[in-house]
């Protein structure tokens, strides 16, 4: 008679509360970790990548409304010349000779009266800013707003400063990581590099002239139409002129203090 083959019972043990706990907080970890890893992709490579192309297409929609407006005004012109030349009509004496507007006077480049730029709406972009060293080509907003101006990748105009071509001090905020970061390699210039804002009207050239490594976040008088640190003694300029102050934060990544790159107006041109 064959014999009964004996089963081993096989023990089988359940994860302790311990290892469940474990196992659940690695879990979490490696969740938070992902989460963290997209949304730090998002601010440097996504909103980088929206926002410059979106600065670039408003530049070019300003180059084509002020070519087409170029375009406009040349044909109103001829048409004036023709009217003009007919013996039917008479100009106006010395009407051609009045110059479209005045500057102060202050420190005016090549001895030209700048033709300064209108107050533009808020937050509407009315200028580009080109500054050839760190290769950038921005559109100008007015105001600082971060939502409907800098997060766009544009660069703010800062309330109740001078505008292009104006005496005073024509004051502009860009970031300097994420959304664009227009504003992230000006702490490469030097004296002497150019600064060139173009309007509808005409296109201003700026040299830079002096720079300010760091400064306190409420410094304002970095954007006072004499631009001095109200900080950093020594660091500004002491008599009116025609200037232009880029601002930004530092160190990159934060927010704790501020770069500021001053320059003064060379030259203008109308279009």
């Amino acid at each position: 008679m064959r014999e009964r083959a004996e089963r081993v019972p096989v023990v089988v043990q359940g994860r302790g509360r311990g290892t469940r706990l474990v196992w659940g907080g690695a879990e979490v970890a490696v969740t938070c970790g992902l989460v963290l890893l997209l949304l730090v992709a998002h601010q440097l490579w996504w909103t980088n990548r929206q926002a410059r192309e979106g600065a670039e297409r408003k530049v070019h929609a300003l180059e084509r409304e002020w070519a087409q407006g170029q375009e406009q005004g040349q044909e109103e012109q001829e048409r004036g010349s023709r009217l003009q030349s007919s013996p039917s009509v008479s100009a106006s004496p010395g009407a051609a000779d009045e110059p479209e507007s005045r500057g102060s006077g202050a420190d005016a480049p090549s001895g030209q009266q700048p033709v300064a730029a209108p107050a533009p709406r808020w937050d509407q972009a009315y200028a580009v800013l080109r500054i050839p060293r760190i290769g950038i080509r921005v559109p100008v907003a007015e105001g600082v707003s971060k939502s409907a101006v800098l997060n766009k990748g544009y660069v703010g105009h800062y309330p109740r400063t001078a505008q292009p071509g104006q005496g005073g001090n024509f004051a502009l905020a860009g970031h300097r990581n994420t959304h664009g970061e227009p504003f992230r390699r000006i702490n490469r210039l030097r004296g002497g590099d150019e600064v060139v804002v173009e309007t509808r009207k005409a296109v201003y050239t700026y040299v830079v002239g002096k720079t300010l490594a760091q400064t306190s976040a409420r410094d304002s008088g970095v954007i006072r139409a004499v631009p001095r640190s109200l900080v950093k003694a020594g660091h500004g300029y002491s008599s009116p002129g025609y200037y232009i102050t880029l601002t930004t934060c530092t160190p990159e990544y934060t927010s704790k203090y501020r770069l500021i790159v001053w320059g003064k107006l060379r030259s203008m041109r109308p279009r």
